[in-house]
């Protein structure tokens, strides 16, 4: 696996983990009501998918396929 993959992983995995804490936290009306230990379980929980379904949408050849979208570029770069 390469750097890049990896790097595009945790990119995709951070920007999952923010929409998934947005959404629990957006279905509290007061702040003082929002449950931290359900909202920070239900980061970790869609942050290790993503990483998951990133890796699984990985071919053998070691390209993705537009699943993951990371797009392999044609020229070897």
């Amino acid at each position: 696996m390469r750097k890049q993959f990896w790097i595009d992983t945790i990119e995709r995995a951070i920007k999952t983990a923010a929409q998934t804490a947005v959404a629990a936290i957006g279905t509290s009306t007061v702040l003082e009501a929002i449950n931290w230990q359900t909202v920070i379980s239900m980061v970790l929980t869609a942050s290790i998918l993503s990483v998951l379904c990133s890796i699984g949408s990985m071919k053998i050849t070691g390209e993705c396929d537009s699943a993951s979208l990371v797009k392999k570029d044609k020229g070897g770069k």
